[in-house]
């Protein structure tokens, strides 16, 4: 007979890893996490999100911008696209977007500049379980945040006015990719502040590996 293979128990395993939050970070852990700190800090000049309207009018495009704290529309000599979007949206019927509609504009820079201050506070206290505790919290404040997002062109696409000159049937834009509305191709993509924040929680997550390992 094979000897038996013998099973974790899981006090073993809840101790185990109880060590293993207890652990340091160590020189190179904590050096990662101050950079990743330090890449929140571009996100405040540059776009979480970008969506660009294409038509025969607007061969050029029409940008729109979003930042974590304002709506911002391309600009040329003679054109504002933030204006001439919400001119269109009037037409069918969709509300303006207008910056007083966006509460995230109130949350998201806070809730950034938190992060930024979680990460060096996980940084100067040098255990593991600080680290992942900012990690878990980024990661469920990003997947709401990519809710509120989406809930937010639900509205925008399907709370069309009735009375509006030019009827359109409710529709969800894009918040990937490119999509046809109406006679307009609507592109949408992330910005630059968008894989900031990708690499910031990266590189914590790069920080747990590098002192894993370090433990084994």
């Amino acid at each position: 007979m094979s000897p038996a293979v013998p099973v974790p128990s899981p006090v073993s395993f809840l101790e185990k890893t109880n060590a293993f939050f207890d652990r340091p970070l160590g020189k190179r852990g904590r050096l990662t996490v101050v950079v990743a700190a330090l890449l929140l800090i571009p996100t405040f000049f540059f776009p979480l999100w970008n969506m660009t309207l294409f038509s025969n009018q607007f061969q050029d495009g029409l940008d729109l911008h979003i930042y974590s704290y304002t709506l911002a529309g391309g600009h040329t000599a003679s054109r504002d696209d933030l204006r001439e979007i919400n001119t269109l949206n009037h037409y069918i019927g969709m509300r303006p977007l207008l910056e007083s509609d966006f509460s995230e504009f109130t949350w998201l820079p806070l809730m950034i500049g938190v992060f930024f201050i979680l990460a060096l506070r996980a940084v100067v206290i040098g255990k593991v379980a600080s680290l992942v505790d900012t990690a878990v919290l980024f990661m469920y404040s990003s997947l709401f945040s990519l809710w509120s997002f989406y809930h937010r062109m639900y509205q925008y696409g399907h709370q069309l006015d009735p009375t509006a000159p030019v009827k359109v049937t409710p529709f969800m834009p894009p918040m990937l990719g490119s999509r046809q509305l109406a006679n307009f191709q609507v592109q949408c993509y992330p910005g630059a502040a968008s894989y900031f924040i990708v690499a910031f929680f990266l590189l914590l997550v790069a920080a747990l590996v590098i002192t894993w390992v370090k433990a084994k």
